[in-house]
């Protein structure tokens, strides 16, 4: 998560001195040194001046001439570039050059806005091997700008940002993972520059970044869009709004009122405390929503052979920032995910035979926090033989300074558009990145409706054709199920599968790659190289398998269905190398049960005994499913149900 101190004191800025920046030429903070402009499209460039101005733009020798309106607005488009670079842009009045605008470093080649929440925001630092790609992440011919949160109830001529950065050891860490392991492959397959707008806010629904106009035309949406004409947001508003996220992050990040001095003391009295069994997440705690600082504490009985010696404490997977304390002293502070492990050295010297006492204060914040399963790698070792931490633990909130209450209005229709999207256009782009969904899974059913409108809404307001729309399914999370059963996430999926209807799109499964016990799994890697295969396929024309196995008929043969697909490849077989899992099979009483399927050429033949007269088939089908069919290049065969039947979501 971003500090908000910079884009506050940006705003604070742009509100203060509107009416003295207008009154000269500027650009809006989409333009800036290092950027990259779209190949191969006539490039557009616009800004501000005094009314009716003869502004004068040069991009490398090539020359271009407007006005200014009578707001002051004006738009220039420069001819066609092919990719290469650098250039210098220069802005001016007529007669006027050295009293311009002059930005230089600029490439050309094909820029991409990636978009989403948590997942397309998710850090390259708190990705996988973070640390081995950090290392390697010397491209010069990459630039990302990285778009800064902003709200706002109507559309905003600019954004919030700290400008266009080269892709290099020190600026990489705060890239959108997904979007940089994308770009990386692009670059080094099509050999041309590639910049990315990212324009992500962690935790959000579709209906913020779609268009107020876009909807209204939705009966879904067209109420709670109409009930924000009623809602005041002034710039005190979002004044209070980012200091609040300032004390909120101040108080996550340093203990208050010495709550690491009192709760993490081996004598302090926690008898008052609740019980829980770890690892476990907030929504096993009993709470509820709750947002704010937890305490933990566990008693730990080591034996005499521990002394004298470091030890290791794992705490296998948490989730939100925390804190750890072992006999009253700090081990270690986890800032947002940024450790790409989390086994700590306990120092010989705190370490006393009989028992010691451990303490985690963790933030839970946006319906997360806790210590994710499996239990097995929650433990503390002496290198020899190791002690679980699993079990019976004392937790405790309310014990530091309340978070502040927030408005949160990025969760309102339209705002993100407002503020994060409508300002970036008509920039020149190659396409868009989408990773969102998690936010909208509660109402899964209607995504079917809004997310072809986002991307409908998007393709409009650029007016550069029917721009090429990339986005990652939902990948597995969460607990399994030891019968099959309903899902939210499923149907979420399939509202993201039916979306492939939608003329020049390409989705990139990731029901394979998830972590039960992660919202945000690791290995971003491969997510962004399943999308860039369907960008070399569908957008740059390169003859390879993009896709795994899609859904595509059925037909019942006695107790048996047999299912078809497209997108095989040279033919199916199991990730694991064993049986096909993940199948479950009903007859007319809608009662699923798990299934044998056996792999026949390009079709799998799918039956139970349990089920004589079978009617419906169903893949994947769980929050968290355990699935191994993939074709022949090793993408996995997407979720799909062959029936119809009404779904939790649909009301």
């Amino acid at each position: 998560m971003r500090f908000r101190v910079q884009a506050l004191l940006l705003f604070l800025a742009m509100f203060l001195f509107q009416a003295v920046v207008h009154a000269q030429i500027n650009l809006p903070k989409v333009f800036g040194n290092d950027m990259v402009l779209q190949r191969e499209l006539k490039i557009p460039v616009w800004g501000n001046s005094a009314p009716g101005v003869l502004i004068n733009a040069e991009l490398g020798n090539v020359k271009a001439t407007t006005k200014a309106d009578q707001e002051g607005k004006w738009l220039v488009h420069f001819p066609k570039f092919k990719a290469g670079g650098p250039y210098t842009l220069k802005i001016y009045e007529k007669g006027k050059p050295g009293e311009g605008i002059e930005l230089g470093g600029i490439l050309i080649g094909d820029v991409w806005l990636a978009s989403g929440q948590s997942n397309m925001e998710w850090q390259v630092q708190q990705a996988k091997d973070a640390s081995t790609e950090i290392a390697n992440a010397n491209l010069p011919q990459m630039r990302f700008l990285v778009v800064d949160h902003s709200t706002h109830i109507k559309p905003q001529p600019d954004i919030l940002t700290s400008g266009w950065k080269i892709c290099d050891t020190t600026n990489v860490k705060e890239f959108s993972a997904v979007a940089y392991f994308f770009a990386r492959k692009i670059h080094l397959d099509q050999n041309v520059p590639v910049g990315i707008i990212q324009s992500s806010w962690g935790g959000t629904p579709i209906e913020a970044w779609t268009s107020r106009e876009m909807l209204l035309t939705s009966p879904i949406t067209r109420e709670s869009t109409l009930s924000m004409d009623t809602l005041t947001l002034d710039p005190e508003d979002l004044v209070a709004d980012s200091l609040n996220w300032i004390s909120i992050w101040e108080i996550v990040y340093n203990p208050q009122n010495n709550a690491d001095k009192i709760f993490t003391a081996a004598d302090y009295d926690d008898s008052g405390w609740a019980e829980i069994d770890m690892p476990n997440v907030l929504g096993d705690f009993g709470i509820g929503n709750y947002e704010g600082m937890v305490w933990l504490r566990k008693k730990i009985s080591l034996p005499e052979s521990f002394a004298g010696k470091d030890l290791t404490i794992n705490l296998g997977h948490p989730e939100m920032t925390y804190s750890l304390y072992f006999n009253g002293k700090e081990i270690c502070k986890n800032v947002w995910y940024s450790n790409s492990t989390h086994s700590y050295t306990i120092p010989a010297s705190l370490v006393q035979p009989g028992e010691n006492t451990t303490a985690v204060r963790i933030a839970m914040l946006w319906g997360g926090g806790g210590l994710n399963p499996p239990a097995g790698d929650l433990y503390i070792a002496d290198g020899d033989s190791r002690i679980s931490l699993a079990g019976k633990w004392l937790y405790k909130k309310d014990l530091e300074t309340t978070f502040p209450k927030m408005l949160n209005y990025q969760y309102f229709p339209t705002v993100l558009f407002n503020s994060m999207i409508n300002p970036l256009i008509p920039y020149g782009i190659k396409g868009f990145l989408w990773y969102q969904g998690e936010s909208n899974a509660e109402a899964a059913y209607n995504y079917r409706e809004l997310f072809p409108m986002l991307i409908a809404d998007w393709r409009q307001r650029w007016q550069q054709g029917n721009l090429p729309f990339l986005f990652v399914q939902l990948a597995n999370y969460g607990e399994r199920k030891p019968l099959p059963s309903d899902s939210e996430w499923a149907e979420l999926r399939e509202a993201q599968t039916l979306t492939l209807s939608q003329s020049n799109t390409g989705m990139a499964c990731a029901i394979d790659i998830g972590e039960a016990g992660n919202i945000h799994p690791v290995n971003k890697q491969e997510v962004g190289r399943r999308l860039a295969l369907i960008a070399n396929k569908l957008v740059y024309g390169q003859d390879c398998v993009a896709s795994g196995p899609l859904y595509k008929s059925f037909k019942t043969e006695g107790n048996r269905i047999r299912i078809s697909f497209t997108h095989t490849a040279s033919g199916f077989s199991t990730k694991d190398g064993k049986e096909v899992t993940g199948y479950t099979i009903a007859g007319s009483d809608k009662q699923f049960h798990w299934a044998k399927a056996v792999i026949e050429g390009n079709e799998v033949v799918v039956y139970s005994d349990k089920v004589a007269e079978p009617v419906a088939v169903r893949y994947a089908w769980a929050d968290n499913p355990e699935c191994n069919l993939i074709n022949s290049e090793g993408l996995p065969a997407m979720p799909f149900r062959t029936d119809d039947w009404i779904g939790i979501t649909q009301k």
